[in-house]
């Protein structure tokens, strides 16, 4: 039966909603010379820029072409596509890789793979989105446990009845920058026949020995029991997803991972751009430690606490008054992140900066002069 009434009216509503909330979001396209400090995006390592970086992109773009032509299962494997594979796995330790056209894509494959009916998904409540959502996939039954409860997560793999569990959380947390307590969440694992899955995106480039990730730092690298993901759009600079894993992990995405299978494979340019950006760091490995060093500066300049990864996070509460503070930076040459609802919890909306490893002398003094104004005005 026809009706006169707009079938779509209700997005009015909540959109404005959001906007009496201080939580609309709105695209900024930016443009190549934007003059602002960048304190706001990924590029942990500052490669982003880098000649050596630019060039590989262009040389496997005039080798392969714009596109990978098809999935990774049928025109989209490229020998380049192979070599990052082994690359990667070799400079954090696993004994196999698999790419993917993301990091989301990479966690939705691993975890819908790995799980299923008739198993268990424990995740921390800090969890990604990307993780968060594959549990909502998985078809598996879902424990979500308190950011870094150890005993919860103890008291769900002990209670289970399901034969398979896997154990899933962030290395480094993408918000407040914080550890996950890994090497505890592996004895667990190991106790209790489950399989830890360490979503390294905010930690390979940054933590462990040359950028290695907390997984090598910590001594878990290689283990069949540890899966590892990774995005190549943080401090490798490109974009694409990464599986690092024993060879039986990753020959079983191949066969399952609806995201590797019917998902057009990573292009070469993204891929080029990634091994040159690995060259980097292997040639550079000073550059992990540098991101550390700039993170402890931002932090102090801010009146935080020094964050153990490149994610320095000042807590405002108020989403609006973060939205505010937000545009204020910009306004005075300085791009930060604002995280608002429900990318954090209720009242912890913040200012989330992260740092470069070539941020310069002169750089963090204009931070500093910027975030000074910005966060005095913002407690008045």
């Amino acid at each position: 039966m026809g009706s006169d009434k707009d079938a779509l009216s209700w997005l009015d509503d909540r959109e404005s909603e959001r906007r009496a909330a201080g939580l609309r979001r709105e695209l900024r396209p930016r443009t190549p010379a934007t003059g602002l400090i960048d304190l706001a995006s990924n590029d942990y390592l500052g490669l982003v820029r880098h000649p050596d970086v630019i060039d590989g992109a262009i040389a496997s773009l005039r080798r392969w072409g714009t596109g990978s032509t098809g999935s990774r299962l049928v025109t989209g494997s490229t020998t380049e596509h192979a070599l990052l594979e082994s690359e990667l796995a070799e400079f954090v330790g696993a004994e196999a890789g698999l790419v993917f056209a993301s990091g989301y894509a990479a966690n939705l494959g691993t975890v819908t793979a790995l799980a299923g009916k008739g198993s268990l998904v424990v995740s921390d409540a800090g969890s990604h989105a990307s993780l968060v959502d594959a549990c909502r996939l998985s078809r598996a039954r879902v424990e979500v446990t308190p950011h870094g409860n150890l005993g919860a997560i103890e008291a769900a793999l002990r209670d289970r009845t399901e034969e398979r569990a896997l154990v899933l959380t962030d290395s480094v947390f993408s918000a407040d920058g914080d550890l996950a307590p890994l090497r505890e969440m592996h004895k667990l694992v190991r106790r209790y026949g489950a399989v830890l899955v360490v979503d390294e995106a905010h930690g390979i480039g940054v933590r462990g020995s040359g950028g290695r990730g907390l997984v090598h730092e910590l001594g878990l690298e290689g283990q069949e029991d540890v899966v590892v993901t990774a995005t190549l759009s943080k401090s490798l600079a490109s974009q694409g997803g990464v599986v690092l894993a024993s060879g039986r992990v990753c020959a079983h995405l191949v066969d399952t991972a609806r995201t590797f299978i019917f998902d057009t494979g990573l292009a070469p340019a993204a891929v080029g751009a990634a091994r040159a950006a690995l060259g980097v760091l292997r040639r550079e490995p000073y550059r992990a430690q540098a991101v550390l060093d700039r993170a402890a500066d931002i932090a102090r300049i801010a009146g935080v606490e020094v964050p153990p990864s490149a994610v320095v996070s000042v807590i405002l509460g108020d989403p609006q008054r973060a939205f505010d503070a937000a545009a204020a930076c910009r306004e005075n040459g300085l791009s930060v992140g604002c995280f608002r609802p429900p990318s954090v919890p209720e009242g912890t909306s913040r200012l989330r900066l992260t740092a470069r490893a070539n941020l310069t002398a002169t750089e963090l003094t204009t931070i500093e002069h910027v975030l000074d104004d910005v966060l005095a005005a913002s407690a008045t």
